[in-house]
């Protein structure tokens, strides 16, 4: 009976212990960030159960390994569509989705590494590479914006920009900003 009370309450110590670091980076990114509510933020860290114990570098990571996840899931939604496009012009504006979204793998698993090597250069190498992946939505979106065609991605795009824009602005927290001349 004593094991079980002790469980029960190591597990609410836990539960605490998480909220305080992942509330406060939510809060923080939220203000920062119109586009981002805290809600969502919350959402999204509640999809990789390290979060509940996590400080920031290991939010940042997490953050980054999320949007890894949802670029890749994108990548494959369009290839599919590209497969099954019989149109020549849509076909190629997939094509440039499909080009920043594989980078945007790339640049977001470089991000993660970045961010587990720690340091203020490997922070702002992180920042980097996670602010060009954010690049990838709106560029995907310009490709059918220029012929006037609605985009089939614009609600992954979204999501994605959402995604990326939490793990950059976590991972940006944990650098001091430069100052330049």
């Amino acid at each position: 009976m004593r094991l079980l009370v002790s469980t029960i309450f190591l597990l609410m110590a836990l539960s605490m212990c998480e909220s305080s670091t992942l509330k406060d980076t939510c809060r923080s990114v939220a203000a920062g960030n119109p586009s981002v509510t805290y809600n969502n933020c919350i959402k999204t860290f509640q999809a990789d159960s390290a979060s509940a114990t996590a400080g920031a570098r290991g939010l940042a990571a997490i953050a980054s390994r999320i949007a890894e996840a949802v670029a890749n899931a994108t990548s494959a939604r369009i290839a599919a569509l590209r497969a099954s496009e019989k149109d020549a012009r849509t076909r190629e504006r997939l094509g440039v989705c499909a080009e920043v979204y594989a980078d945007a793998v790339d640049q977001l698993g470089e991000a993660a590494e970045d961010i587990a090597r720690g340091g203020d250069e490997a922070n702002q190498d992180a920042v980097t590479q996670l602010s060009a992946a954010l690049d990838a939505p709106g560029t995907c979106e310009d490709a059918f914006g220029e012929a006037d065609d609605a985009s089939p991605l614009a609600p992954e795009d979204a999501h994605f920009t959402k995604l990326a824009t939490i793990a950059l602005a976590v991972a940006a927290s944990l650098s001091p900003p430069t100052i330049s001349d």
